[in-house]
């Protein structure tokens, strides 16, 4: 099953997002803040992160920075999701390290999509 690590602190995006890719067949854990959310991807090793960019502790940018840096987690793809859509913010997430943006409210469809892509492509 491809593990999933999402990093959110809002129960309701949690609840929703949670519940549609568990309906398709992905393993899901939580983290609620960016401190978190490094810790449980150094000891999980998901295949793939759906970071949040306003977190407490630690925001989004910065725990992705730091994930990109270290060895044991900087291969894992990472898609930014926020509700900020102004273009500076997806030049910032791309310059911390992140391989993709998705805006909020989330599209499930084109979300699942850009996850798809990135697991394919570490198949083969």
């Amino acid at each position: 099953m491809t593990k999933i690590l999402y990093v959110e602190d809002n129960e309701d995006n949690i609840y929703m997002l949670t519940r549609r890719l568990k309906k398709r067949g992905y393993e899901v854990t939580i983290a609620k803040d960016g401190e978190e959310g490094i810790k449980l991807a150094k000891e999980i090793i998901p295949d793939l992160i759906l970071m949040d960019l306003d977190l407490p502790v630690m925001d989004g940018l910065d725990a992705t920075r730091i994930l990109k840096k270290e060895p044991t987690t900087a291969e894992i793809p990472i898609i930014i999701l926020s509700a900020h859509a102004m273009e500076g913010v997806k030049v910032d997430t791309l310059a911390a390290g992140a391989d993709d943006y998705d805006s909020k409210p989330v599209n499930i469809s084109r979300l699942v999509g850009k996850m798809e892509n990135f697991l394919e492509s570490d198949l083969f």
